[in-house]
């Protein structure tokens, strides 16, 4: 079969759909399958073989602020889009983003099979606006959601039973979620004779992966840590990179911690030798539509200390749900935690083995089996018509689609002006 996956942020490694985007399309490649992407043009590391770039999106006053936080968009340049869809069995669409409504309503026009991905939550966004806990506007973007391109896909991929919980919730009707998890690729693992860096030998070592913004809650650990009555023994370490850099390395020093934070962008080698040697790690984010970085720490042989929040889908894979979350929001309750865990070594032995075996089920390779069949599905009852797009066809599409075609006879028009886009100065 061969694939098409849209996604805006296709060349940010440091991204979390990223990262799920690129594992995927190795594992389906290996399946026999042909897998193309599309996205910004600008490439950060490696590029996959087969891609098509579109020129990024340029926010107004606020573009390197919002871009360093990982958000990009793309213009819409059609004579690309058309041709990366030549040709192709099946669109797999990541965010629910206008690139991804234009690539449907294109597919669908083509007789191309649509699925879709449950990424993102209306919080992931509000909550860089400081607005995470409007239930009106969190509400307004989930009805966009549906409205703008989850109608008129039957399969999408959710990440975790949240996101499915929450699709059914909101009233999903034409939708089929399938509850595949992102998975862990065969790297992570538990390392025989990995043992703490001299440096850290007679500390408590606890762990935070990820991009290192608001809605992460870096903080919580550093101020739980900071008032402590063990804070001389414990080594925060936080993997990643992101805009609250400075602002975590001020907080370290307004609260005192005891010992040098450790905050740096790991390479897979580096994060895996950490991840096997540290005593406790922490996930502490609100709003997480899965959490793939908990389950790589687990497969590593740590154990978790995960928030509560109704939003964390990772609060999931704890065992031991009285000492292995926390409330969520609460640098004293997470700092009981820790203390607990610090106090009783014998127990965290006996967790360790618990999770290890707990995240076998999370092996990448399984998760793409049921990946493929949802595709297969999708393609089978695109041929058959009896995808959405054929059974309950929409007027509103016809309007756009009429709209797609007159801003592509001015694309052709005009081909100089489409040159504009790639140029690097203009895109800032």
């Amino acid at each position: 079969m061969k694939i098409l996956f849209v996604l805006e942020c296709a060349n940010q490694p440091t991204n979390g759909t990223t990262a799920t985007c690129i594992r995927f399309a190795k594992e389906l490649e290996k399946k026999g399958h042909v897998v193309t992407m599309i996205g910004c043009d600008r490439i950060i590391g490696e590029k996959w073989h087969s891609y098509y770039g579109l020129p990024k999106y340029k926010y107004p006053f606020t573009d390197k602020l919002i871009v360093k936080d990982g958000m990009i968009l793309c213009k819409l340049i059609y004579k690309t889009m058309l041709e990366a869809l030549k040709g192709q069995d099946l669109v797999h669409l990541f965010l629910p983003f206008k690139l991804s409504n234009v690539f449907r309503l294109l597919a669908q026009e083509q007789g191309i099979a649509c699925t879709t991905a449950f990424h993102i939550v209306p919080q992931n966004i509000t909550g860089c606006m400081h607005l995470a806990k409007s239930k009106l506007i969190n509400g307004i973007l989930l009805y966009s959601f549906k409205r703008y391109l989850y109608n008129q896909v039957r399969y999408v991929h959710c990440p975790s039973q949240m996101s499915a919980d929450l699709m059914i919730k909101h009233h999903f009707k034409n939708n089929v979620p399938c509850v595949i998890s992102n998975g862990v690729i065969p790297f992570f693992k538990k390392l025989d004779g990995v043992k703490k860096p001299d440096a850290y030998k007679d500390k408590f070592v606890i762990c935070m992966s990820g991009r290192l913004t608001d809605e992460k809650r870096q903080d919580l650990l550093i101020k739980a840590a900071a008032r402590s009555k063990y804070n001389k023994n414990i080594q925060v370490i936080l993997c990643g990179q992101g805009p609250n850099y400075d602002r975590l390395i001020r907080l370290t020093k307004k609260k005192k911690l005891a010992n040098p934070i450790q905050i740096k962008f790991c390479k897979p080698e580096e994060l895996r030798e950490i991840l096997n040697y540290i005593d406790l790690y922490i996930h502490a984010s609100d709003y997480e539509i899965e959490g793939i970085s908990c389950i790589e720490a687990i497969t590593c042989g740590a154990v978790p200390l995960i928030s509560d929040h109704k939003f964390c889908a990772t609060k999931d894979f704890a065992i031991d749900k009285e000492r292995c979350l926390f409330k969520h929001g609460s640098s004293k309750d997470l700092m009981k935690k820790i203390e607990w865990f610090i106090e009783h070594p014998d127990d965290i032995d006996d967790l360790k083995a618990r999770y290890q075996e707990e995240s076998k089920k999370y092996a990448l390779s399984y998760q793409v089996d049921a990946l493929e069949k949802m595709f297969f599905d999708a393609y089978s009852e695109q041929k058959e018509g009896k995808d959405l797009h054929s059974i309950k066809p929409r007027r509103k599409d016809k309007r756009l689609l009429k709209r797609i075609h007159r801003a592509m006879a001015k694309q052709e028009k005009h081909p100089e002006k489409v040159q504009k886009y790639y140029d690097p100065k203009r895109q800032g």
